[in-house]
Order: structure tokens, then sequence, then C-alpha cells
């Protein structure tokens, strides 16, 4: 399967902000990870129990922080020696591996530069994307500010405003389409979602667009009408383009924690998610949140939001996130 990078190395700027939007995480929860470190001259249990507690308070999730602490003590008991700044480098190690998860098929391909920065498979035209999740999280904006990245990268998008039930979604998306210079398809309100997607990839196939983000209601309290939903928008979007949606993006608020632990559950119960997006990790200490779904779930979290601008919008790389998390 071949891969095609998106947005190329990440800029001066947006390393930046990466590390200003993670900062909360850090000096909530690695800062204490340090000061559980700091001073010992030898790994013993009370360094791993203040690793341990410094993970939860992340919300990385007990699951996934006990399996770091797992790894943690069968190194140290391999290495009867293991000083405290060696134990520092291999959590690091074990966190970076917890979030290798994109693109295991390729990996025979050898190119660790594609493989960080590659995101969609734009061989296949229209690429659909189709992005869920409840409201609240960023799900409108963070299509927004996609399109915006899309289109200055070259492509030509169309956006779908499916969020029919909510007047203010399909409202956001208009002006999020005039913000991005790119078209977008719409219905009155409570038109029918899968006739809105069905008329967006006709629209794409005929302006030959490159990419195409279609908006979905993210109402969670009937989980059967939730997963009629999205399967009749699937089925009717296959009628325009057979192996539509390419790609099914759950967006996440950060902030929210264990909920998003939940949210995921959820979603991934009632479509086949492929994909995460990770938003508003600039205004909360919980961005271990990230480490922990996409262990749990293994799905690859592609994106992360740090900010309010279109470029705070990043493209995930799990060696410049642990990376800033580790920042002395």
């Amino acid at each position: 399967m071949a891969f095609f990078g998106l947005f190329g190395k990440k800029s001066k700027e947006e390393k930046a902000s990466l590390d200003q939007g993670l900062q909360k995480t850090k000096t909530g929860i690695f800062d204490k990870i340090s000061r559980a470190i700091v001073g010992k001259s030898k790994v013993d249990d009370d360094v791993l129990d203040g690793i341990e507690e410094a993970l939860i308070a992340s919300d990385i999730g007990v699951e996934t922080t006990l399996k770091i602490i797992d790894s943690l003590e069968e190194r140290v008991a391999r290495d009867k020696f293991m000083n405290t700044d060696e134990l520092y480098s291999i959590l690091r190690e074990e966190i970076e591996a917890l979030l290798n998860i994109e693109h295991k098929d390729d990996a025979a391909d050898g190119d660790d530069e594609v493989q960080e920065n590659s995101v969609f498979d734009f061989s296949k035209k229209p690429y659909v994307i189709m992005v869920v999740g409840v409201n609240g999280v960023g799900k409108t904006t963070t299509i927004g500010k996609l399109a915006s990245r899309l289109k200055n990268s070259g492509k030509k998008v169309v956006l779908g405003a499916a969020d029919t039930f909510r007047a203010a979604a399909v409202d956001q998306l208009v002006i999020w389409s005039e913000r991005a210079g790119v078209p977008i398809v719409k219905q009155g309100m409570g038109a029918d979602p899968a006739s809105v997607a069905y008329d967006t990839l006709k629209s794409a196939v005929a302006q030959d667009a490159d990419v195409v983000l279609i908006d979905t209601a993210g109402r969670l309290h009937n989980k059967i009408n939730l997963m009629n939903e999205l399967t009749k928008i699937r089925n009717v979007m296959r009628k325009v383009v057979p192996d539509a949606p390419h790609e099914v993006l759950l967006v996440l608020d950060g902030s929210t924690g264990q909920n998003a632990y939940q949210q995921a559950k959820e979603f991934t119960k009632a479509t086949d998610v492929t994909a995460l997006a990770v938003t508003k990790l600039d205004g909360t200490a919980k961005g271990g949140v990230v480490i922990g779904i996409a262990d749990q779930f293994q799905i690859p979290v592609k994106f992360i939001g740090v900010g309010e601008k279109i470029e705070d919008l990043q493209v995930f790389d799990k060696k410049a996130f642990v990376a800033s998390l580790f920042k002395d």
C-alpha cells in the first residue's frame, strides 16, 4: 500500500506550538515522574510506585499504566544495577513503543521519515474521510482546519455538512469552507444525512476532487440509532465511490480524560474507526489520554490539536510528542 506525505517535516513554529500545547501535561505529569526519580541513585519500589501514580494521574489509564510498569519492572529485574537515568530513558522508549501503531503493514518499507509523516493514501480519488465524534469535541473545527491544510498542500477538497440535526453545525462548517476557500455541499436542517453524503460525493466526483470530508451527527444517547445512521451513510456513499469511506476519523476531546475513553469505546462499537484526532490538549494536564487510547484501542492517532490556530492542528508525530513531554 502506497502512502504519501501530507505536510512534510514539522517546522520550528509547529514544534514550538507542540511544546507550548503540551506544557500543562508535561508540568502536571512528567515533572512528577522526574521528582520520583531525581535524587535516587538506584531504581527501587518507591521510584516505580511514583511513576505509576504519575501515569495514572495523567489519564493514561490503569491498563496501559500497568503495561508500562510491568515492562519497567522486567527491565529492572534484568539489569540489577540500572540507575534512574537509564530508567527515564527506558520509560520514554516504552511510551513511544505504545504509540507505534500506524503503518504496521508498511514496516518493511524501511523509510522512517516517510512513515512518520504519512497520513492518507491519496492514490484513491476522491479520498473520502467520514468524521465522527460527539458534539462539543471540536469535530467541525477539526474538519475546517484539516480542509485548510489539505488545500494549502495542493489538494482539491470538498466538504459535506451531514450533521443536519444541528443548524449551528452546518453554519459553522459553512464558515470554515469560506475561510479555507473550499466548496461545501449542504441541505436544510433535518435533511437525511445520507442524502447529503451522497450529494457530496457526486459533487466531488464531478469536480475531480482529491479529498472529501464528511461531517456527521454526534449523538450517543442511542447507540443503535447512531450505528444505523453511520451504516446508512456508508452504504449510500458506496453507490458513488464503491470503497468509501477510506478513513473514519474519530475526534476526541483530550481534556475530558476518561470520558474520551468511553466515547472511543462507543464509537468503535458503532462503526469501523480507523484513525483518531485528539483535540484541546493545550488546555489540559490530561494529555496522557493520547497514549492510553491509542494503546487500548490499537487505532493510530493521526492528528492532535494544541491550540486555536489552523496550524495548531498537527499531524501526530509520536517521536516529537514523547520528546516534548520529556523535554528538560
